[in-house]
């Protein structure tokens, strides 16, 4: 897929730009600029513009009766003086909208009632406007936006390649899936349609304001371009503050998620109150850069007010001469002027919250496109080859590197034919994991071929080819659902008697049958009801159930005792008839079954051959099974008893 991909999002589609270069990455926050972001999100907002649309046109009813209703209350206050001073004739009688005056027979107090009932009725009609427009805007943000936004994220999240989760913390992706996509949907309702709302009230309240009195509405603009230069200012202070405060709570989150599954470990150690202090050291930092951003907006916004109420002296002084002089009305001149500007100084709040939604909304963004924006390194070729495989398998020269030039493997090459059982010897870190998730391509190698059926694995269509390979990994993940539903994650629809099948061949079906809802029982998260070899069990039974060609099996006797090691093994030999398998085990005895064995020794092949061969000839397999044999014969002179 070249030049862009994209992502199903709402009623269109969020354009993820997979073509821009490496060191342009929106991660990279200063580089791109706020504009190539900005650009992004009026493209979200557009996929979204028809209840934008109702949201404005809302905001525009609303706006219509606030006019009307202080229009209302200044035509009352002006009656209210014509009456009075009627014998005098003094004060002129307020002109009515559209020259509907009450008849002229009715009685002072019949108008005020009329004036009244319009006013109350005026927010009643407002209070049902305002219910549709919140209404509508929970619709468009938490039920549509952030629930389609998220999906979004969460799918490419499941697309992207092993490469992406190995340097990225548990803690920072769960942030951006929850509280990123909430702040980027802030530039949707709190920037981009409350500038819309803001610029249309700030106009036509100017608007009205110079229709009542040019020289007052003169007056009252004095202070905006101070207001606007403290916009400009509070915008650059804070934008740093968001982004480290983003930081800081993927730190602290990542704390959280690290304590909650090490909890073992540190009570074990009594580390409690270590891990405590370490919690409120994070926890105070993101309290203090809260706080910091809190002063800017405290200092900025009441500053920004009291700008503007400093032209109400200005008005009242001015505004109160004309009205003595009889130059501007009391009621429908100053008074609504009046509250006119306090409806302007209103949007100044507005303002604040604007500037400063748009930090919020692009810190958050550029962390959102980053994943967006990231191309999956392994992927499916254009025109893969689908097929059902055999089992043969050939490493041709492979080498391959986590990072560049830091060689993991290095000219590995073997071949393996189907239905062979191939054990892996090495010590930590030689690489024997790398080397088993390059079959179903975890990760592509760097140099060299892996051939399965003798086609390179990067032209088989990668779905297809890792529904063809059962994985036991070395710490097997278990889901909090049923015992069937774990078994059956590889294949949803398997039958129940499909499922106790693939339990039998795992040695799994006698203690599931103990457990209190037997297969219906439903696991703690990650397992945590089970022992070590239980869980090793069931994950074997989930790689079994698949009927793959191809079983990798990551050290699954790693942590069970004698027993369960011995069942394991024998589960192992009836499950790999018919089955090309990888057994990764330092077990002596266990690699003693199988065909042809792989010593990897710092990356490299050092060994390949069938046991006998391998204890034959000096070199690492064979000082590996003296020093296990050796082992046994201590245990066995501690007991007491006597090895052959």
């Amino acid at each position: 897929m070249g030049g862009k991909d994209r992502c199903r999002l709402g009623s269109g589609w969020l354009w993820v730009q997979e073509d821009v270069k490496d060191e342009d990455r929106a991660h990279t926050g200063e580089e791109t600029g706020n504009w190539p972001v900005i650009r992004r999100l009026l493209d979200l907002t557009w996929r979204y513009r028809l209840a934008c649309i109702r949201m404005i046109v809302f905001h525009f009813v609303l706006l219509g009766l606030t006019v009307l209703s202080l229009g209302m209350t200044g035509r009352g206050i002006d009656y209210i003086r014509h009456a009075i001073s009627v014998s005098e004739g003094r004060v002129p009688p307020p002109s009515w909208p559209f020259g509907l005056a009450p008849p002229a027979h009715w009685p002072p107090m019949a108008v005020l009632f009329l004036l009244g009932g319009i006013i109350v009725l005026l927010a009643l009609i407002r209070s049902v406007v305002t219910y549709l427009n919140n209404l509508n805007s929970v619709r468009l943000t938490q039920q549509g936006l952030v629930v389609d936004l998220r999906a979004a994220v969460y799918d490419k999240l499941q697309r992207l390649s092993f490469r992406f989760f190995d340097d990225k913390a548990s803690g920072t992706l769960i942030t951006r899936v929850t509280s990123d996509v909430q702040n980027v949907r802030l530039f949707v309702d709190g920037v981009v349609v409350q500038t819309f709302i803001f610029s249309a009230s700030a106009l036509t309240y100017f608007w009205y304001m110079f229709r009542i009195h040019r020289g007052l509405t003169l007056l009252s603009l004095t202070v905006w371009p101070f207001i606007a230069l403290g916009s400009s200012v509070f915008s650059r202070k804070v934008k740093k503050a968001y982004r480290k405060n983003r930081d800081l709570t993927d730190e602290m989150i990542l704390g959280v998620s690290e304590q909650i599954q090490g909890m073992y470990v540190t009570k074990g150690f009594s580390r409690e109150a270590d891990a405590e202090a370490r919690f409120a050291a994070r926890n105070a930092a993101v309290r203090n850069q809260k706080f910091l951003i809190f002063q800017f907006v405290t200092i900025y916004g009441p500053s920004m007010e009291l700008l503007t109420r400093l032209t109400v002296l200005g008005v009242l002084a001015y505004g109160g001469w004309l009205t003595f002089h009889g130059q501007l009305p009391l009621g429908e001149g100053l008074i609504v002027f009046l509250g006119l500007l306090q409806r302007l100084t209103d949007q100044v709040n507005v303002l604040t919250t604007i500037t400063d939604s748009v930090q919020q909304s692009l810190t958050s963004a550029r962390r959102l496109f980053e994943i967006l924006d990231m191309e999956p390194e392994v992927r499916s070729p254009p025109q893969p080859v689908r097929r059902r495989l055999g089992g043969k398998i050939r490493f041709e020269h492979v080498s391959f590197c986590y990072t560049p030039g830091a060689l993991v493997l290095e000219d590995i090459h073997f071949e393996v034919q189907p239905g062979e059982c191939i054990g892996i010897l090495g010590g930590t870190g030689a690489g024997k994991s790398t080397l088993l998730s390059l079959i179903p391509r975890f990760y592509d190698v760097t140099g060299g071929c892996v051939f399965l059926d003798d086609v390179d694995v990067r032209r088989l269509d990668l779905d297809a080819l890792r529904r063809q390979v059962g994985f036991v990994f070395q710490e097997s993940f278990l889901f909090s659902n049923t015992v069937a539903a774990n078994i059956a994650f590889g294949r949803p629809e398997a039958t129940r008697g499909d499922i106790e099948r693939a339990a039998r061949l795992a040695c799994a079906h006698e203690f599931i049958q103990a457990m209190p809802q037997g297969y219906d029982t439903v696991l703690y998260e990650g397992g945590g009801n089970l022992s070590g070899g239980q869980r090793q069990r069931l994950a074997l039974a989930r790689a079994i159930l698949l009927e793959p060609p191809i079983l990798l099996l990551d050290d699954p006797t790693a942590a069970v005792d004698a027993e369960t090691e011995h069942e394991i093994l024998e589960a192992i030999e009836s499950a790999r008839a018919g089955r090309t398998t990888f057994l990764v085990t330092h077990r002596m005895h266990a690699l003693g079954r199988m065909d042809r064995i792989l010593v990897l020794h710092r990356g490299r092949q050092v060994q390949w051959g069938t046991h006998e061969e391998l204890m034959a000839v000096r070199g690492p397999y064979r000082r590996a099974a003296r020093i296990q044999l050796g082992d046994m014969l201590d245990v066995s002179a501690g007991l007491g008893g006597s090895a052959a």
